[in-house]
């Protein structure tokens, strides 16, 4: 067999500790993966991995083994990388996972620019609602919020923030009256996300400063998707992303309220693993990615949906000097049709075994789902 590409599946079994895992995520049989590693303990004369019917575990050689077979392959990717980059010229599929509303409402224009200027990458879109390892799944790129960081080795450049927007629509104002103070919520009904993402109270910072408030809730659901229908039904006053409304409030649909007063914000940012040498496919998105959302104001993100065209925007080149290694663990929630989404954007040292301890870091990742 090649004896490369059983060098590959070594790495990915020990790695995700599972034949079934690794040929799924290698797009190979279980059999197919059987054998390579087969095929390799007998070109070598050793064992490399203990078996077991719940277990599996690397044996001393298969630990030094392993670290070598990394750096080998490590170096050929970074060789076949830079031959790519020096062509100057990105191509091919690009596997991108985002948040369902967000994605939704603000990555069509971005998709529709950047495949206009690139025709020759297909960009490949996941919108999910359950946890996600970018380097596990193969995603090349994906958009993470800051405040839910994990430390690991995975690079991030900041592409926005996310506002709270106190919102209702013309006739419910017009029938209720329209709150001029946050404590003027508390006469209203509000439609909630539950108390575990924002707690009991809202949270404004004003003219006079902090202002607390306890909302009367009629409808708490755990989907910003579904407040926004309620929302548009007349049916109370919600608090939802800008990006989710956007669209609306250019319509008129729904308006904007409290505007002297800001609540707390989240910074949304574009992840992608750390590595010497990205692929120009890679770099020329990334780079599209901030330079589009620099040029959108975050009281206009789902906006672009009702503009006649989009703008262009250039690609200055990355400078990972100011990025961060960080592991995003992401959850954004609520989608068009109701789903949630939950990204854990998670990534094991290059240079180290992961084995079963990522395996049980992965499992130890706490799963709280986020409005965003």
């Amino acid at each position: 067999m090649d004896h490369l590409q059983s060098m590959k599946v070594f790495v990915r079994v020990a790695d995700l500790g599972s034949f079934a895992r690794a040929a799924g995520a290698m797009d190979i049989s279980n059999a197919v993966a059987t054998r390579h590693i087969a095929d390799l303990e007998g070109r070598l004369g050793t064992r490399l991995l203990n078996r077991t019917t719940r277990s599996l575990s690397l044996t001393e050689s298969g630990q030094v083994y392993l670290e070598r077979a990394r750096q080998i392959l490590d170096e050929l990717e970074d060789v076949e990388q830079m031959v790519v980059a020096r062509n100057h010229e990105p191509v091919g599929s690009l596997r991108i996972v985002a948040p369902v509303v967000f994605g939704l409402h603000n990555l069509a224009p971005v998709l529709q620019t950047y495949t206009e200027r690139y025709p020759k990458v297909v960009p490949d879109v996941t919108l999910v609602d359950r946890q996600v390892d970018l380097v596990e799944e193969g995603f090349d790129v994906g958009i993470v919020i800051a405040r839910q960081m994990r430390s690991a080795s995975i690079v991030t450049r900041r592409l926005t923030t996310g506002c709270l927007t106190v919102c209702a629509t013309p006739g419910y104002l017009e029938k209720h009256g329209v709150p001029t103070r946050p404590e003027d919520l508390s006469e209203h009904p509000s439609l909630s996300l539950p108390s575990e993402y924002f707690g009991d109270e809202r949270v404004f910072t004003g003219p006079e400063g902090e202002v607390r408030v306890r909302p009367t809730n009629v409808i708490v659901a755990n989907n910003t998707e579904m407040l926004r229908q309620f929302a548009l039904l007349g049916m109370g006053i919600a608090i939802l992303p800008s990006y989710l409304i956007g669209n609306d409030t250019t319509r008129g649909k729904l308006v904007r309220l409290l505007s002297d007063y800001q609540l707390p914000q989240v910074e949304i940012n574009v992840a992608y693993p750390s590595r010497r040498h990205l692929p120009a496919k890679v770099r020329t998105f990334i780079d599209h990615l901030v330079e589009h959302f620099s040029q959108t104001p975050n009281h206009q993100l789902g906006e672009q949906w009702v503009k006649d065209g989009f703008v262009k925007p250039g690609a200055p080149a990355i400078d990972e000097r100011d990025s961060e290694p960080l592991v995003a663990h992401a959850a954004y929630a609520e989608a068009e049709g109701g789903a949630r989404f939950e990204a854990d954007v998670s990534s094991a040292d290059d240079n180290k075994v992961a084995g079963k301890a990522a395996k049980s870091r992965s499992r130890a990742m706490p799963a709280m789902p986020s409005p965003f």
